[in-house]
């Protein structure tokens, strides 16, 4: 077995962790065995239990599996029939009940048959590794170690590796290899302490956040708005996420933390009994998984969005809490407030910074770890230790001592420093020894972060900037709001296309941020809409047009490299690429529709080509616009860059990067590849139904409003849309070149962004984020 080649993995344990890490080992192309207990009753299916597992994975939402060919990599059976099957596979999953006779029984038995060297580890975070192998033999001890995914594995990206004294470091780097390159995760090891990293830190905040609002009278609103974006965290803050990972784990955490932790801990001063809290849990109020949490929704009162009062106990309606805007832009403003929420944000992040900086080296030998478990793991924008540089350590260290608190030892030693600085163009931060060192970065980790701290941009607007990224490549990122396009992007994006003729080897497309692109911006378009300045509408299609297709037939390869939303306008840009390396995590598709438009700069044409052309597409003027109809008209989303190729969103030759973090490395290599003799495409020609498939598109729409999923508008909407794919009103179109479909399409979003319901829509969905059926 070489290096990070793992060719089948067995999962044991088909519970909610168990058969979800199946499901991301499926996702990364391996076989998966999945193993769980015999089931009760005479007479039953022997694999009922794993088989119910995968079951239920399929109707999961959101989806555990990337695409339907995953599914099919996961086989059911059980333990005691299948067991012997762990000789064909090389790292065994545990994730079985948390009681230490029951896994250590399970490993004895596993050690009998499986292959000598077979990576063994457990999903545990509440039992020590120690005590895990603890009087197993030594040869299992070495291949031993633990490796936490957090839940949903598919989407959470952090995992923990914890390894005894004598767990072999070779195995243990081809674990560590296979979970970044495959599994898309990035690894942090974790020394063997209660609660590893993420949760140790993460679960003495939430602890924090309920005493402390409580304490101070907040709302559960209140609370959440305090605790969420002024601090780059989840909007969902504490009480919110306590609700989606269920209030009835809270005690089972902390009874492990109690019993585990030494008496000094600042953890165990946090504990306390809330009787609210015992209440909410006995009542079957676990959160969203059971009858609603501290929020729920009052079914009976027509779905009514309630929050639980901290003192009565008792639910009302729920009203909005925000932060003064001053103080949400500025944690260090909010936590030297004296106002309510600002003392909360004090006690709560106060308590734990200081008590993320006390345990290091304790919990892990960096901060960097630190910083990346709580990023990861509980989707912080920034670490404990990203966070006190934000605050200022020296500050946060003086009001500590100012409160009777003793600040860290690493939190006295970075002094009036920081813990990270810039330095010859690099990253360093602060080790326990006091000295500064570089941040590590795996080999294939590329960041646009880290170009953009050595480097001026070639060109730059408010809305986009183009980078030097080495070996001859150029980056193109956007870098507004949501990175929605608006003409400032589309002006730098021509200025650009022209500099890398003359600089540069090839282009890549990227942003790190969350998103590829959100579409076009609609705020903007409806403001102009709102003056009935249709001309600078009509201009920002075409302008669209003429930047894409200037794109499409530069004499220089261009890849997208893609991750999060690519909607709209967005995936537009993403269709006009030579090639794409898609994050697995992207959601690609053409929402025009959705707002009341049709795709406006060149999408219905790329999209009718991918069809037409795809291996084994039917012949004739048809099918191909048939089925473009057929996803564009309903605003079809894909919920991976797998089901982006199905959709042919994305090509089948199309590159799926599994880890973030290695996008934009892989799009450059991508690019690079192309390099030679490359030449533009030849621009299409289509033959096209005409008016016999528009009215079979018609037809169809019709049949979906006479069922009531289709309104009125979506009819009108769905006509422009059949008109552009079947090239208009003719009876029989035999060419239709790319550029008179451009003006189809033109022609029809024009005619659409001037209607009632369409502006109707716009609006809507910039205030909810949802479209509106009129």
């Amino acid at each position: 077995m070489g290096t990070g080649n793992i060719e089948r993995v067995c999962v044991i344990g088909a519970g909610v962790m168990g058969a979800a890490i199946a499901a991301q080992v499926a996702n990364a192309g391996v076989r998966v065995l999945l193993l769980d207990i015999l089931p009760k009753g005479e007479g039953a299916d022997r694999s009922s239990v794993a088989k119910a597992a995968i079951a239920r994975l399929l109707k999961t939402d959101p989806a555990p599996f990337m695409s339907p060919a995953a599914a099919r990599l996961v086989e059911a059976g059980n333990i005691e029939d299948d067991l012997g099957r762990v000789a064909e596979c090389d790292w065994v999953i545990e994730a079985i009940v948390e009681r230490l006779d029951a896994k250590q029984a399970l490993y004895r038995r596993l050690d009998a048959v499986r292959r000598p060297g077979t990576a063994i580890s457990s999903n545990t975070s509440t039992i020590p590794l120690a005590q895990l192998v603890d009087g197993l033999p030594a040869a299992l001890q070495r291949d031993f170690m633990i490796t936490h995914f957090f839940n949903p594995p598919r989407y959470m990206r952090l995992l923990e590796i914890v390894t005894s004294p004598e767990t072999d470091a070779a195995l243990v780097d081809r674990i560590a290899q296979f979970s970044d390159h495959r599994l898309g995760k990035t690894v942090v090891r974790a020394k063997d302490t209660p609660g590893f990293i993420a949760n140790r830190i993460g679960t003495f905040w939430l602890q924090h956040g309920v005493n402390a609002a409580i304490d101070l009278g907040l709302t559960v609103e209140e609370a959440d708005a305090v605790m969420g974006r002024p601090f780059g965290i989840p909007k969902t803050g504490v009480f919110g996420l306590l609700d989606l990972v269920g209030l009835d784990l809270m005690p089972h955490i902390n009874a492990s933390m109690k019993a585990s932790l030494p008496a000094d801990d600042a953890f165990l001063a946090s504990l306390r009994d809330q009787p609210l809290l015992n209440r909410m849990i006995a009542d079957g109020y676990t959160g969203r998984k059971g009858k609603g949490g501290f929020y729920r929704i009052n079914r009976t009162a027509g779905k009514v969005k309630e929050s639980i009062g901290l003192v009565t106990g008792d639910y009302a309606t729920s009203s909005r809490a925000t932060v003064p805007s001053e103080l949400s832009r500025s944690p260090k403003a909010l936590i030297a407030s004296s106002e309510k929420l600002g003392r909360y944000a004090w006690a709560v992040m106060g308590a734990t910074l200081a008590y993320g900086a006390s345990l290091v080296p304790a919990i892990a030998d960096d901060i960097v770890a630190v910083d990346a478990a709580m990023r990861l793991g509980f989707n912080w924008k920034q670490g404990p230790f990203e966070l006190l540089d934000a605050l200022g350590p020296a500050a946060v260290a003086a009001r500590l001592e100012q409160g009777g608190q003793t600040a860290p030892a690493l939190l006295k030693q970075v002094g009036d420093g920081t813990f990270y600085k810039i330095e010859d163009g690099e990253t360093r931060f602060l080790g326990t020894d006091g000295q500064y060192r570089p941040v590590p970065r795996e080999a294939g980790v590329l960041l646009l972060a880290d170009i953009k701290r050595i480097r001026e941009p070639e060109l730059r607007n408010g809305s986009a900037a183009l980078w030097d990224i080495g070996d001859g490549v150029a980056c193109f990122e956007f870098s507004s709001k949501m990175n929605a396009i608006d003409e400032p992007i589309l002006k730098l994006l021509e200025k650009s296309i022209d500099l890398v003729k003359q600089r540069f080897r090839a282009l890549v497309i990227y942003s790190d941020a969350t998103n590829f692109s959100a579409g076009a911006n609609l705020g903007l378009a409806l403001f102009a809409c709102n003056i009935a300045a249709w001309g600078e509408i009509e201009k920002l299609v075409a302008s669209g047009q003429r930047t894409l297709k200037a794109m499409k037939y530069a004499p220089f390869p261009v890849v997208a490299g893609v991750a999060g939303l690519a909607l709209g306008g967005g995936c537009e840009v993403v269709l006009h690429a030579d090639a794409v390396q898609a994050h697995a995590e992207s959601y690609i598709g053409l929402v025009e529709c959705g707002v009341g438009l049709v795709p406006g700069w060149g999408g219905c044409g790329e999209m009718l080509q991918r069809w037409r052309d795809a291996p084994g597409a039917p012949h004739g003027p048809m099918p191909a616009p048939g089925k473009v109809f057929e996803t564009v008209s309903v605003a079809t989303v894909s919920k991976s860059a797998a089901e982006a190729k199905s959709l042919r969103f994305l090509r089948e030759t199309d590159g799926i990067t599994m880890n973030r973090d290695r996008l934009l490395f892989d799009a450059r290599a991508r690019a690079l590849s192309m390099v030679e003799g490359y030449t533009p495409p030849t621009p299409p020609e289509f033959r096209l139904p005409g008016a016999g498939g528009r009215l079979a598109m018609r037809l169809a729409a019709e049949g979906f409003h006479r069922q009531g999923v289709a309104s009125v508008h979506d009819l009108v909407v769905a006509d422009g849309l059949a008109e552009v794919l079947t090239g208009g009103d003719a009876d029989y179109v035999d060419t239709v070149s790319e550029k008179d479909l451009l003006a189809l399409e033109r022609r029809a979003f024009m005619r659409l962004i001037r209607t009632g319901p369409t502006l109707d829509r716009i609006q809507h969905t910039l205030e909810t984020g949802k479209p509106l059926r009129n």
